[in-house]
């Protein structure tokens, strides 16, 4: 309430509400993962042996350090790698998607606009697990062109379901890239006969890239993060083979924290300097006002 007494006929105001503390975007998960000191994991690493130990006890101190020792190259190279395979190839079709998209979104075209608009509004707000199922379900499991059958296996088919929620959010940040350069570079364009294809691919793209870059890597850290999702449709990736080798040594609870934490860690390992050199470009990049 805002009020002075010395206005009598004056009636109270109820000032705006300010928000206090720093706004949510886009930035947010990243942001919190760089913020944390890199020591920080190293005494994480050097406790988890004795966080082990004291769950596993005395009687059996070694034993569930031993087997997951002996799971480690196996849950590594076929599973931990098949999750950085998926991340990569579902971020490469959604950035080829999403690159065509956000240029669409800035068409003249009133129908292509809208089209589009729809596409990304949709796939920015759906729950991915969801979209994952609805994909897996739909798509066939073999595909027959010519007389030729081409299967059609699970794995592809979560890269598809990651890809589409990916690309709708890099069509948002080409967008916002193309549309964040000073109006001055689309009138000079003009000024010098240029076209309209031509101002964008080689006078406003070039500029663009260094802008676009912080978020399209924030969005592989965070596509790189939810590939475990996969496991929830039977993907042999590192969550669904972290089970399987716990049922291969008899689904004892003390191997709950060590096979599942070498997972984090391995998350941890490659996410966090992603995270770190995000941080770096994106003050690195950030458009001086």
């Amino acid at each position: 309430m805002s009020w002075n007494p010395v206005d009598k006929g004056a009636l109270p105001v109820l000032l705006p509400f300010t928000p206090r503390g720093p706004a949510y975007d886009d930035f947010f998960a990243t942001r919190w993962l760089a913020s944390i000191p890199a020591f920080w994991f190293l005494a994480l690493a050097t406790l988890f042996p004795a966080m082990v130990m004291a769950q596993a006890g005395t009687a059996a101190i070694r034993t569930p350090l031993e087997k997951l020792f002996q799971w480690m190259p196996f849950l590594f190279t076929q599973g931990f790698l098949f999750n950085v395979l998926i991340s990569v190839l579902a971020m490469a079709i959604g950035t080829a998607i999403g690159a065509f998209a956000g240029l669409a979104l800035i068409s003249r075209s009133r129908i292509l606009r809208g089209v589009i608009r729809v596409y990304v509004t949709f796939f920015r707000n759906v729950p991915w697990l969801v979209l994952l199922f609805i994909v897996l379900l739909s798509f066939p499991f073999q595909l027959r062109i010519f007389g030729t059958v081409i299967p059609f296996p699970g794995w592809f088919k979560t890269v598809i379901g990651l890809a589409l929620p990916v690309s709708a959010n890099i069509a948002e940040v080409v967008r916002g890239a193309v549309q964040s350069v000073p109006t001055a570079q689309w009138e000079a364009a003009e000024s010098l006969g240029f076209t309209r294809r031509q101002t964008i691919w080689q006078i406003i793209l070039p500029q663009c890239f260094k802008r676009m870059l912080p978020p399209w890597m924030n969005w592989y850290a965070i596509l790189t993060m939810s590939t475990p999702l996969c496991s929830l449709l039977g993907v042999g990736e590192i969550i669904s083979l972290t089970r399987q080798a716990m049922e291969a040594e008899g689904n004892q609870p003390e191997l709950l924290i060590p096979f599942y934490g070498f997972a984090l860690l391995l998350f941890l390992a490659y996410c966090y300097p992603i995270a770190r050199l995000t941080m770096r470009l994106e003050r690195r990049f950030a458009v001086k006002n």
